[in-house]
């Protein structure tokens, strides 16, 4: 219903702004919501973005800049007047400046710093100065800050004369001299206290922060598990150098879902909309995993030549071939998806390597047995194959889904410990690798059982 009433406005905007209806078009959009503004303006044609930008009241044309793609930003900086870039840049929180600065180039970029204040041009600095994916590089500086000393009435004092430049004022942080952090104290906690009430008697002490060199997807984790709405950052001697807000965290773990997904998938993580990726761009992010995989499967093949005598021995092996590739493949890319996340949420360190391999194994062979229990009978009462092929087929099943599970389970473990991302092991490399070993094992058992 709601992609309906937008779809709606966005065909009543575009008529209005060719008929040059600019009143009627803004009193559409003046109490917009920044997100559906930001929609609607991105799929307008680019010579009709920058008019209805226009006539979007000041604060929420800020807020609305802030949810655009970074394309569609430089697209109306390009085209903004000094006046107009000036009042964006004035409502915009640092980090948002900064992400935005981020994805601009060199020229736009000077473009935009020109028009933020020297205290502003040093903390913007100061966090593209962070570690691309640390805490650092995704919090906020604009933070409401007390002093332990201060009574309830002078703590809202300084919330009303400062809270309006802040990104969030529920959380306020207090801190000393030194900006070292000290505690933290709500606005629930402020109002139901008494005015002469002194913070240091209401502040909370256990403070859960991380530091400017903390992963961020660690950060975002943090945020989730104690249900914070900001989550202080500190330097080296535990000052308090800004937070890291919720919004901030949900960007967070989007960008690495995507990414993870994007890698279990045998591709190159994009940072950009599918439907703005043009056919070049997804060819070189798909091509050279393609590449890979299709020369890493030529080993399949030398396999399968290796046992050309047998298969003319037994031609009905050639049958079983892909049930049995497909099978192990898909038990491997099972237990790997469940290791990954296991990883990503901090629940599996490498000491329990031996644990986790214990229980994927006791899996397999529960999964196996079934598997193999049900195929043994569809052999000999549909495929009415010999019983001694039945029995190749069947033992080969459950070798293939115990070796998928140990490949599956150990090699993104084995990736984390080495540094690297655990999700390039996934399903693809980890079929590749299955497909090469369940093939050596089916054919030494059926020349075991079989004498071929």
């Amino acid at each position: 219903m709601e992609n309906n009433v937008m779809e709606e406005q966005l065909r009543t905007l575009s008529e209005l702004l060719e008929e040059r209806r600019f009143s009627g078009a803004g009193a559409i959009v003046k109490d917009m919501n920044p997100a559906d503004a930001a929609w609607i303006l991105e799929e307008l044609p680019e010579q009709r973005m920058p008019v209805l930008f226009r006539l979007l009241p000041k604060e929420l044309a800020a807020d609305t800049f802030a949810y655009m793609e970074p394309e569609s930003q430089e697209l109306l900086v390009q085209g903004f007047s000094d006046r107009e870039l000036d009042e964006v840049m004035e409502q915009l929180f640092l980090d948002d400046t900064v992400d935005m600065i981020e994805e601009m180039p060199a020229n736009v970029v000077k473009k935009i710093l020109r028009h933020v204040d020297s205290e502003t041009r040093r903390m913007i600095n100061q966090v593209l100065n962070y570690p691309k994916d640390s805490a650092g590089s995704i919090m906020t500086m604009e933070y409401v800050d007390l002093k332990r000393s201060m009574t309830v009435e002078q703590a809202f004092e300084r919330i009303r004369r400062t809270g309006v430049e802040k990104e969030t004022i529920y959380t306020c942080y207090v801190t000393d001299s030194r900006r070292k952090l000290l505690g933290i104290v709500t606005v629930k906690d402020l109002l139901l206290a008494r005015k002469d009430e002194v913070i240091r008697n209401i502040m909370e002490t256990n403070v859960k922060y991380v530091s400017t060199h903390t992963d961020q997807e660690e950060a975002a984790r943090a945020l989730s598990k104690y249900d914070f709405l900001a989550l202080p950052v500190v330097d080296a001697e535990e000052r308090l150098v800004g937070i890291v807000t919720v919004d901030d965290a949900i960007d967070v773990i989007q960008e690495e879902a995507t990414e993870d997904i994007e890698k279990m998938a045998a591709i190159a993580p994009s940072d950009r909309p599918y439907m703005k990726t043009g056919v070049f761009a997804t060819w070189r992010k798909r091509v050279p995993w393609l590449l890979f995989l299709m020369i890493s499967a030529t080993f399949t093949s030398g396999i399968l030549a290796s046992f050309e005598g047998a298969l003319a021995a037994s031609m009905v092996l050639t049958n079983f071939i892909p049930m049995l590739m497909d099978t192990g493949g898909n038990s491997g890319g099972q237990s790997s998806a469940t290791i990954i996340r296991g990883l990503s949420l901090g629940e599996i360190q490498y000491r329990d390597v031996p644990r986790v391999l214990l229980k994927e194994c006791s899996v397999a062979m529960l999964c196996g047995g079934t598997l193999a229990l049900a195929n043994f009978v569809k052999l000999l009462l549909v495929d009415r194959v010999a019983l001694t092929v039945a029995a190749v087929v069947c033992v080969t099943l459950v070798a293939a889904i115990l070796v998928a599970n140990i490949v599956g389970s150990s090699l993104p473990i084995l990736a984390k410990r080495l540094g690297l991302d655990p999700t390039v092991t996934a399903s693809p490399l980890i079929t590749t690798i299955v497909d090469a070993v369940v093939l050596m094992i089916y054919f030494n058992i059926a020349k075991a059982v079989l004498g071929i």
